[in-house]
Formats: C-alpha cells, sequence, structure tokens
C-alpha cells in the first residue's frame, strides 16, 4: 500500500472527531489560548489538552508560548476548506436524502388513499 494513503487516513482519523472539529472551527479566523477554547467550545482544560496532543501531533494546530499562555492556531487555513468541502457534501446528502424521504412518504401517503377509496 502507498504510504500517501497510510497517512492520508491517519489524518482523516484524526478530524474524525466531532470535538476537534469543532475546535478547528474556532480556530477558523483566530489564534486562541486555551481558556478561550475552552470557554468558546464548552470543555474541560483536560479534555481540551488531550485533543490538541493529538491535533499538534498530526499537524493540523500550532501552539505557542507566551508566558503563561499556550497559544493554537491551525497549520494550514486548507483544512477549513476542507472541513467546508466535506461539510458541503454531507448537505447535500442530507438534502437528497431529505427528498427521497419525501418521495416515499408522499407515495405512501397516496397508496393509503388509494386503499382507502378502494374500500369504500
Amino acid at each position: 500500500m502507498n504510504n500517501i494513503f497510510v497517512l492520508h487516513a491517519s489524518i482523516c482519523k484524526t478530524l474524525a472527531n466531532p470535538r476537534r472539529l469543532e475546535i478547528i472551527a474556532a480556530l477558523r479566523d483566530y489564534e486562541l489560548n486555551a481558556t478561550q477554547l475552552t470557554q468558546k467550545i464548552h470543555i474541560s482544560k483536560a479534555n481540551l489538552s488531550q485533543h490538541m496532543s493529538i491535533l499538534i501531533e498530526k499537524g493540523v494546530v500550532l501552539s505557542r508560548r507566551a508566558g503563561i499562555n499556550v497559544f493554537y492556531k491551525l497549520s494550514d487555513e486548507r483544512i477549513t476548506e476542507a472541513c467546508d468541502l466535506m461539510r458541503e457534501v454531507l448537505i447535500k446528502n442530507l438534502e437528497l436524502n431529505n427528498n427521497i424521504l419525501k418521495d416515499i412518504k408522499n407515495s405512501s401517503k397516496g397508496k393509503q388513499n388509494e386503499d382507502i377509496n378502494n374500500n369504500q
């Protein structure tokens, strides 16, 4: 297997966590320190620390220390573009499934009305 696929899968696993996606969204436009992040996404410092460790290790987030504060930012703006693209695909699929569901419901209602009319 090509190593690029292994690395790609590793990054996808890193992003396959709702809390990490929340962190990425919070860091979309601004560098934030740990306190700001915990307040913005309502997460404990311990939990944030675990997620940041993974995001930093995988190169998704960069950190810098300034006195007692640690500031975080995305390593590349294209990370948010990739997340946006995946969200657009998700929304398109949800809309398609919703339309299919509506068609099924409408078809089912038509069948029920037909059955009622036949029984009268």
